[in-house]
């Protein structure tokens, strides 16, 4: 068998049926050079959308059983289009759903998790020189039943195939040519970087990022997938590889600069100072799975404190509300909410090794009068929470900073992808996909 690559394009990239037939071209020209291949493909850009406002038009609270039959047929849609595309280019090519290509999940509906791909069927169409078309963001459980895997799931799809299929390496290709050092509307002079490695693209991910979900990254490090972000509108587009730390190169110090305007922040203020309240706070949010970023208590006056935490900005109506019940059982004096807040954050794997990063920041955003509310930080992540009105003056003075612009010294050499080899059984055993 030939090298063999795993593709995957998003609703843009296939968004109309002339954007399908371009992706045809693409695939075919590939395929002439020697390289297998297997495709991914997402709904139409607005087709997701269209569906669910189909299904809320009937009831307000739809069967997510019924949810996930439902959206399953955008992507499905997708691949039997793109499949034709390329039969009228004269490329053997066959569409797939994710039962037939053997995509296994458990049983929670709209947000299910890979447990195995059978390959049986995959790798005999490969062998038949066929090209395969899968519909993404989909799978079935053991009774059968389809399923899907919640937001980004067809980049989990494609990289799992990847996994499985022993592939060298898995494209993303989108409506970006790759991983920026920030983003562009706010820093014209942004830089795409060459390589950026796993837990910096993770960081870039879960802090407002969307060139990959967070899902999909995480499955690829556990894995060693590398990944390649590249854009379906631009022919030969090298794109962004993912891929793991090389020992052996001097790490950037900061390599990214993320804002997240989706933030909102909750204070409860007069919270008696005593044990179990903080549990019972916080406690009470996640019985109803709502997750907390930022945490900040002030110093205790008198016996009372104020509790400050950031959610999203979609989680905020929901957070207040039961935060207020919990602040009247506790009682605690009130409860508060900005949403005009917005999250900076500077991501690098250089940190590690590197002292005066955070004052670097803290300094920069001092120069400019922005007021820090509040701050938290990882291995390779500093994040502050500013007001909204300030985040495109603080992105682009801190790009400035970092001298993200310019080029590193010596550029880090993209990583060969690995070669074609045999398969690999994907389990379920840790929440990777």
């Amino acid at each position: 068998m030939n090298q063999l690559i795993v593709q995957k394009y998003g609703g843009t990239s296939v968004g109309t049926l002339e954007r399908i037939k371009e992706v045809a071209k693409r695939i075919a020209r590939q395929r002439k050079v020697g390289v297998d291949l297997v495709v991914v493909v997402s709904a139409m850009a607005g087709e997701t959308d269209k569906l669910l406002k189909m299904a809320s038009t009937i009831t307000e609270n739809p069967e997510r059983r019924e949810i996930d039959l439902l959206l399953s047929s955008g992507e499905r849609i997708s691949s039997a289009l793109l499949s034709m595309a390329l039969h009228a280019e004269g490329c053997p090519a066959m569409a797939l759903t994710g039962r037939q290509i053997g995509m296994f999940t458990d049983n929670s509906y709209t947000r299910a998790r890979i447990k195995q791909i059978d390959t049986a069927r995959a790798k005999k169409l490969l062998q038949e020189n066929h090209v395969l078309v899968v519909a993404g963001f989909q799978g079935i459980n053991e009774q059968g039943d389809v399923t899907t895997l919640g937001r980004g799931g067809s980049d989990t799809s494609a990289v799992a195939l990847a996994v499985a299929l022993g592939a060298g390496q898995c494209e993303i290709y989108t409506d970006v040519d790759g991983v920026y050092t920030t983003d562009p509307n706010l820093v014209p002079e942004a830089r795409k970087l060459d390589t950026i490695f796993y837990d910096e693209m993770l960081e870039m991910a879960s802090l407002g990022a969307k060139v990959l979900q967070i899902r999909c990254v995480e499955f690829a490090k556990k894995y060693n997938m590398p990944l390649v972000v590249k854009s379906s509108f631009v022919e030969d587009s090298r794109g962004t590889l993912i891929c793991k730390e090389d020992p052996n190169m001097e790490d950037p110090v900061v390599s990214g600069i993320m804002c997240d305007k989706n933030q909102a922040k909750v204070t409860i203020k007069g919270v008696p100072d005593k044990p179990g309240i903080a549990a019972d706070v916080f406690g009470a949010l996640a019985d109803v799975a709502l997750s907390v970023d930022m945490i900040v208590q002030n110093v205790s006056e008198e016996g009372h404190t104020d509790i400050s935490f950031t959610v999203t900005g979609a989680d905020l109506n929901e957070a207040i509300q039961i935060t207020r019940q919990v602040a009247d059982a506790i009682g605690a004096r009130e409860v508060s909410a900005d949403k005009n807040i917005a999250k900076i954050s500077i991501v690098g794997a250089g940190m590690r090794s590197h002292s005066g990063v955070a004052a670097t920041m803290f300094r920069t955003l001092s120069a400019e009068n922005i007021n820090i509310m509040m701050i938290s930080t990882s291995e390779i992540k500093v994040s502050c929470i500013i007001q909204q009105s300030q985040s495109k003056l603080a992105v682009q003075k801190l790009h400035d900073a970092f001298n993200l612009a310019e080029a590193p010294q010596a550029a880090k050499p993209l990583s060969s992808p690995k070669k074609a080899g045999g398969s690999k059984r994907v389990t379920g055993k840790r929440r990777a996909g």
